[in-house]
């Protein structure tokens, strides 16, 4: 990402700072060696799993009494641009946030996140999952612990499809060719498609062979013909009316139908499991089916996704924040958020413990999640996804075509990454 001059006097101070505070008496630790003082944690998780993760946070401070752990729930809309322009200001950022996988880089680049490596943060790295970890490195360091990692999978209606008379769709074609049949003898539309979230995009260019870049060769790839026909895939759907979509708060859209009973499937990751069962359809649990998402023309693909938790480059309290950290990715705080959330662990071992093994949601997504879709891990990874999101509007509402929104997308690639052909 390119910078000013204004700004990489910034970052060249927000080092000087974090130097400053890892060596000396500003560093969150008592001279007897007791970790004292507050840590501003962000967290970014959803309304189904903050009381959980808020929970979870603050029993820090049983281990560590002089530490006052401030919790802040930050919507996930918001939670990039607000860091920013908190540590481009120098002010109001917290010690430490939770960071979804593709802003760590981004945020690195910037000079906004402190290196962890040699400090109490990284514990026992070689019980991540190798994915996991992949996602915290920048520049040959590591800037995050992995906490949470998961993929996409299809949410279905095991009643509904019963009740059609069809099977768990293998491919799109499949979804589009069962439609008609389920809404003749449900009353339900076959599939949510999210068309507001570019991150739904992914499986549809996966499955049809494609990615955004070649992050190796610095070629851009997003306007090949797998990127034409990605987006052929999503208003083929819409047109055919297998599916309804949302320009526009396509979360809470998303759960509601599939809630009510309104769509028969949606694609979505383990952070929706428990906001979904909370609705009439799945009052009784066992009705809710999860199965990969189906494939496009040439293969089947799911993205990578997860959360780590970085600490500020600028905390004045960066021992404490190395310590939290550390606890918040441990294989005890992972345990207990799969235990309560169904959410995926980043440590192997976690995996062995049997509430975790015989979690009926973690035997689903482990499988993907060790066959999921590396996304390029690049400083502006997650800039890539905004073009896409204007020209998926564009394709749905028939303002573009899908070899013009392709087109688009190439062309705001190569002017972000100015070295990609």
């Amino acid at each position: 990402m390119r910078r000013g001059m204004a700004t990489t006097a910034l970052v060249a101070g927000l080092a000087m700072a974090a130097t400053a505070c890892g060596g000396g008496g500003g560093d969150g630790r008592q001279s007897g060696g007791e970790l004292s003082g507050t840590v501003t944690f962000w967290d970014t998780s959803n309304d189904a799993e903050k009381a959980t993760y808020k929970k979870l946070a603050e029993s820090f401070e049983k281990e560590h009494p002089k530490v006052d752990v401030k919790y802040v729930s930050v919507a996930f809309g918001e939670a990039n641009a607000k860091f920013k322009n908190a540590a481009g200001a120098g002010a109001g950022a917290p010690d430490v946030m939770r960071t979804e996988v593709a802003w760590v880089a981004d945020f690195a680049n910037l000079g906004y996140l402190a290196p962890l490596d040699g400090t109490p943060a990284l514990d026992d790295t070689a019980d991540y999952l190798p994915q996991a970890l992949g996602s915290t490195r920048f520049k040959d360091k590591t800037y995050a612990v992995p906490q949470v990692t998961d993929t996409l999978g299809l949410f279905y209606n095991k009643r509904l499809l019963k009740q059609a008379g069809v099977e768990v769709p293998k491919t799109f074609a499949e979804l589009t060719a069962a439609a008609g049949q389920i809404k003749e003898k449900t009353g339900a539309t076959a599939l949510y498609l999210r068309g507001d979230d570019p991150y739904w995009f992914l499986p549809y260019l996966y499955g049809e062979g494609g990615d955004l870049v070649d992050a190796r060769d610095k070629v851009v790839t997003i306007d090949d013909d797998a990127g034409v026909k990605a987006f052929k895939a999503i208003k083929d759907l819409v047109d055919a009316k297998a599916a309804v979509t949302d320009a526009t708060d396509g979360q809470e859209n998303q759960l509601k139908a599939l809630k009510d009973g309104s769509v028969a499937m949606a694609v979505s990751g383990p952070w929706d499991l428990e906001g979904v069962r909370a609705g009439k359809e799945f009052k009784d649990r066992k009705n809710l089916g999860i199965a990969p998402v189906p494939g496009g023309s040439a293969s089947q693909g799911s993205p990578q996704g997860g959360w780590n938790l970085s600490v500020y480059a600028g905390s004045k309290n960066l021992q404490a924040s190395y310590a939290f950290a550390k606890y918040m990715s441990s294989a005890k705080i992972q345990q207990q958020t799969t235990e309560q959330l169904s959410l995926l662990p980043t440590r192997k071992s976690v995996y062995e413990v049997p509430s975790v093994k015989n979690n009926e949601m973690v035997a689903f997504f482990k499988p993907a999640v060790d066959k999921a879709v590396q996304r390029p891990w690049i400083a502006e990874g997650n800039a890539l996804f905004e073009p896409i999101k204007v020209q998926m509007n564009k394709v749905l509402t028939g303002a573009s075509t899908p070899e013009q929104a392709a087109k688009a997308v190439g062309d705001s690639y190569r002017k972000l990454l100015k070295d990609y052909k």
